[in-house]
Order: structure tokens, then C-alpha cells, then sequence
């Protein structure tokens, strides 16, 4: 859908920038305060003002590297005769906040950042916009403001961190994590823990396997909002430098030929993101931040679309949590366009939807081989894919009316049937974890850390990584109205809506119930009688909201539902 009478459209602000020349007297404060930067008469002439929304930050090696990018844009534009207008983004790193209150940032800063952006790109009548980023609320937060302000715009990712090594093994920062449980249960020695907590992140990039950094910036590529190969770069590669300036030159492109993000965020590209998401053997937060990219964008979109693609697309890529490679791997191996035309030639993706270059998906993907190359087994033939189904599946039953996810790839067997041991904060649920207190057939139940109940949706990345360590991530079941990490595995089902903070079943579970979850028929299931559920939730009561003021209070009070993507502005109306 392009907005062409939009009066915030890129034409019209060229034009408005021209008519500032002209228009004498009353335009004079508005060039005044362009001349205090050093811009000259002849820059409001033709020249877009493209904005640079810089997540550049010292808080997370996933941001530290975003400068020399930023700066390479910033050069390329004035090379190709734009203006630079450099803002910045604020990030949370997830890998450093989680297990802590400060995971219930996470997700919130998603919201700022596409805020942030909305604001200095409407506020400042931006002609475009060069969006980088780095850690996994970037990717989404900066595609939703993208697609709310529909000026012409790309995506820079920051790129992958390379992976650490120890004892012949690769490390990503899921290492360290799974490093707590082994050492708990026994299974490691000390000197051991502390070489793979020191080794897991040798430098700047996000974090390396396909955990969510890594799947956003994989299915941006399919979308089309980033330049072919980008996805997979590592951020020390000086091929990701290179990669940023010529985003900002296919940038200016775009806005001389007025391509404009809801040209290119359809329905259509998004099926092509998902499609490569469930190949990749990608994040679940996929799920929650495509249905909020698609609303932002006004693209018809719901949770079952998921399981929909879900079904047709196999998993063709052998990589981290639960497979053997990471990124950089991926990257050597062909990347995203050698999954991508490996899905074009078997009909899974749409190869006439435009890209930001212009070209259209089949024409970008021409000179790619049908085949992937055979001195590696990172990304496989159809024929021979790990799975035949994605992994991503949309479980729905008493538990989920609203419908949740499970990430069902590595598994044995998806199905457990099992004793409740609930938990209304993660914090108890790791307590009871650590101490180890849970057993082999338990399902845990972490509660009350929904969108609103939390507030702010924290990822479970230290209750699951620690049960893997113990041994237990095949025979222990976890669910959730909060998320996972891109780096969670095992038998564990989050997004469980509605949450248990509106009254959603999840929060009338009992400590021993009896839980099913079944991947097969796609099942999540308290094995009570209507009556008995009925006779609960009558008997329930919310709880006092857990802040009152600030960020966290605002958005316990705004978020929709997960099944709705958490989004803040309600606007459009997705069917149900």
C-alpha cells in the first residue's frame, strides 16, 4: 500500500525544502537553523534529508560496532549528493539483562525505538531514512517506525558477532547460559565454566547463532528492506562496512524513484520473510515481532498465518540453538539468497515482490545457484532437509484460546503429558530450578510475565538454558505467557495468550494439574473439566499491577495481547 497522498511523503517534503529558498522572510528561522550546521543555500535544492538512525551504544557488543557503519552511510549520502541527518536510537542488550528485572526493558524498548524513530523522521519532515541496528529489539522497533512513516527507507544490520571456541567446540553467548546448568547439576568443572563464560564472545556483533538478532536480520533480507547477503555479515568484516555504504546509495535511489516501505511490506513479502524464518530454523520472537511489523504496515496478518507457511516450508539450515552452525557458517555458505532461491525454485517464495533495489526477488536471485554447494551441509537440498515442516508451531487449545508458540525442532518427541509445578515469576521458577527440585516429566508453568502481567513480556532464557545443562531439556516441559530467547530449545511453549494478568488460563493452573503439550496436533491442554475451569476463573481475581509509574507502567497498561504482536498503538484492525 503506498501512501502517495501523504503529506509527509518524500516528494512532497523535496518540495518543501525547495519552497524554504523562495519563500523569503517567513522560511528564514527554519534555514537559520540549518545554516548553524554548515548547510549552504544550495543544499535545501534537491538534495533529500535523509536521516542515519544510529543504535551506535557502548552498553552491548551487539551495538559497539555500529559506529563505523553509521559513518560509512553518513559518507556514502553526501557522496550521492544527500543530506545526512544522524539521530540516535537507545538499545537494551538482552543477553545482559536477562534473568534480571531489567529483561522487562526488552521488549518495552522495542516500542521506544520505533517511537524514537517516528518522531525525528515525521518531527523533522525526513526525505528517507537509513535504519542500523544490532541487538534483537533493533531489527523490530526500526522496521515498525519504517513502516508507520512510510518514507523511503533500508535496514543496516549491525552484523554477527564470530563465534568463540573452546576445547574444538563453537561458543555463542547460549553457551555461557547452558554453562550455569551443567555446572549446577555437576556436569562441568570450574575451570571449564569460567573458559566458556570468558571465550563465548570474543568481539563486536550480535549474538551468533539464528537466535532472534540474527532471524530478524535473515528475514529483512527476504522482505526486501536489506541489500542481498547483508544479513549474515559479521560486524568485524570490513564486507559489512561496504555493505553499509552501498545501502545508503541504494537509499537515494529509492527516494528518486519514490519506493516507499509499504511498496515493498506486503502481504506477499511478508509470507517470503516467514518462509525463510522457518528454513533458517529461526526465533520464536519472529512470531511477536512479524504481527507487529504487519500492523504497523497495515498488512493483513494473524498468528495462524504462521502455522499456515509453517506447514508447507522445511528446515533447510543446520544451525544454532538446536543445530550445529552459526551465522557466519550460513554466510560462507551462500547465505540468505542461496535459501532463498533454493525456496523460489520450489515454489515457497514470491519472486515478484519488489526489494529496495528496484529488482524484483526472482530478478535478485538470478545469477544464485539452484543448488547449494556440496562441500558443505549448513544448508541443505529440499530433499534432504532436516525437517519437513518448519519448526514454528501455533499450538492452540484451553490453555491458549488466543493461540501460542513452540519452537519444535531438535526434539525426539514433541508430546508430554505431565504434574504443573507453577510459578508466578520467572525468579521463583530459576530458584526452584537451581535447587534442583524439578523432575523429569514436570511441566513448569512461569506465569504472570505476560505483555501487561509482567509487564514487559521477559525472554526465559536462564530457566530453559539451566534446564538444558541439567539434562533435562527433552523431559521437562516449561510454559509461558512470557518469551523465549532466539536461544531457547527444548520442549517450551511461550506467548501462551491471553495471559494469566487478564485472566487468560495460564493463571488458573493449580500446583500438580495435569498439562498436555502436543506439537503433533498442535495442542496445549489443562486436563480439567469446563466446570472445573469455570468454577476458577469465576473464583479469580487480578492482581495489583506489579509498577504504577514510568515506562513499565505504561506499557502494562497499553500492550495488546501477544497473539496481536504487544504492539502499543492499537490503529488498525487486524481480522481476527
Amino acid at each position: 500500500m503506498s501512501h502517495s497522498n501523504d503529506p509527509h511523503s518524500s516528494g512532497k517534503r523535496l518540495n518543501e525544502r525547495s519552497r524554504m529558498v523562495t519563500e523569503g522572510v517567513a522560511r528564514a528561522p527554519n534555514r537559520s537553523m540549518y545554516y548553524a550546521m554548515g548547510y549552504k543555500e544550495e543544499d535545501f535544492v534537491n538534495k533529500p534529508m535523509v536521516g542515519v538512525a544510529n543504535g551506535h551504544s557502548t552498553i552491548t557488543p551487539c551495538n559497539s560496532g555500529l559506529q563505523p557503519l553509521a559513518d560509512a552511510a553518513v559518507a556514502a549520502l553526501k557522496s550521492a549528493n544527500a543530506n545526512p541527518q544522524i539521530f540516535g536510537t537507545p538499545t537494551i542488550s538482552d543477553g545482559m539483562s536477562m534473568g534480571t528485572e531489567g529483561m522487562k526493558y526488552s521488549l518495552i524498548s522495542r516500542e521506544v525505538i520505533a517511537d524514537c524513530i517516528e518522531t525525528c523522521v515525521n518531527g523533522q519532515w525526513m526525505d528517507g531514512v537509513v535504519v542500523i541496528g544490532g541487538c534483537d529489539k533493533n531489527m523490530p522497533g526500526g522496521m515498525m517506525a519504517i513502516a508507520r512513516t512510510n518514507v523511503p527507507a533500508i535496514y543496516v544490520y549491525g552484523g554477527t558477532i564470530k563465534p568463540g571456541h573452546y576445547k574444538g567446540q563453537d561458543l555463542t553467548i547460549v553457551s555461557t547460559f547452558e554453562a550455569v546448568g551443567e555446572f549446577t547439576a555437576g556436569r562441568l568443572d570450574q575451570t571449564d565454566f569460567k573458559e566458556i563464560e570468558k571465550r563465548a564472545c570474543p568481539g563486536t556483533g550480535s549474538c551468533g547463532g539464528m537466535y532472534t538478532a540474527n532471524t530478524m536480520s535473515s528475514a529483512f533480507e527476504a522482505l526486501g528492506m536489506s541489500l542481498p547477503y547483508s544479513s549474515t555479515m559479521s560486524n568485524e568484516d570490513g564486507e559489512k562496512t561496504a555493505s553499509a555504504a552501498e545501502s545508503a546509495k541504494v537509499l537515494v535511489e529509492a527516494i528518486k524513484k519514490g519506493i516507499k516501505p509499504r511498496d515493498i511490506i506486503t502481504r506477499k513479502s511478508i509470507e517470503n520473510a516467514v518462509a525463510v524464518i522457518m528454513a533458517v530454523g529461526g526465533s520464536t520472537n519472529a512470531v511477536l515481532h512479524f504481527l507487529a511489523i504487519a500492523h504497523a504496515a497495515e498488512v493483513p496478518w494473524t498468528i495462524d498465518d504462521f502455522e499456515r507457511i509453517r506447514r508447507k516450508v522445511p528446515v533447510i539450515c543446520d544451525l544454532k540453538p538446536s543445530g550445529k552452525y552459526v551465522a557466519t557458517d550460513l554466510h560462507k555458505a551462500g547465505g540468505i539468497p542461496q535459501v532463498m532461491k533454493i525456496l523460489l525454485d520450489a515454489g515457497l517464495l514470491h519472486g515478484d515482490c519488489m526489494t529496495i533495489t528496484g529488482q524484483t526477488v526472482a530478478e535478485s536471485l538470478k545469477d544464485v545457484p539452484s543448488t547449494p554447494a556440496a562441500n558443505q551441509d549448513v544448508i541443505r537440498p529440499i530433499a534432504n532437509a532436516l525437517y519437513p515442516q518448519g519448526h514454528l508451531a501455533i499450538l492452540k487449545g484451553n490453555l491458549s484460546p488466543e493461540g501460542c508458540v513452540a519452537k519444535i525442532t531438535g526434539l525426539k518427541n514433541p508430546v508430554i503429558t505431565g504434574p504443573a509445578r507453577v510459578f508466578d515469576s520467572e525468579d521463583a521458577a530459576m530458584e526452584a530450578i537451581m535447587a534442583q527440585s524439578i523432575k523429569a516429566g514436570d511441566i513448569v508453568v512461569i506465569r504472570y510475565e505476560g505483555p501487561r502481567g509482567g509487564p514487559g513480556m521477559r525472554e526465559m532464557l536462564s530457566p530453559t538454558s539451566a534446564l538444558v545443562g541439567q539434562g533435562l531439556g527433552e523431559s521437562v516441559g516449561l510454559i509461558t505467557d512470557g518469551r523465549f530467547s532466539g536461544g531457547t530449545w527444548g520442549m517450551v511453549v511461550g506467548h501462551v495468550a491471553p495471559e494469566a494478568a487478564v485472566g487468560g488460563p495460564i493463571g488458573l493452573i493449580k500446583e500438580g494439574d495435569s498439562v498436555t503439550i502436543d506439537a503433533h496436533q498442535q495442542l496445549i491442554q489443562l486436563n480439567i473439566s469446563d466446570a472445573e475451569m469455570a468454577a476458577r476463573r469465576s473464583a479469580w481475581t487480578p492482581p495489583a499491577p506489579r509498577y504504577t509509574r514510568g515506562v513499565l507502567a505504561k506499557f502494562g497498561k497499553l500492550a495488546s495481547s501477544a497473539s496481536k504482536g504487544a504492539v502499543t498503538d492499537p490503529g488498525f484492525s487486524q481480522p481476527e
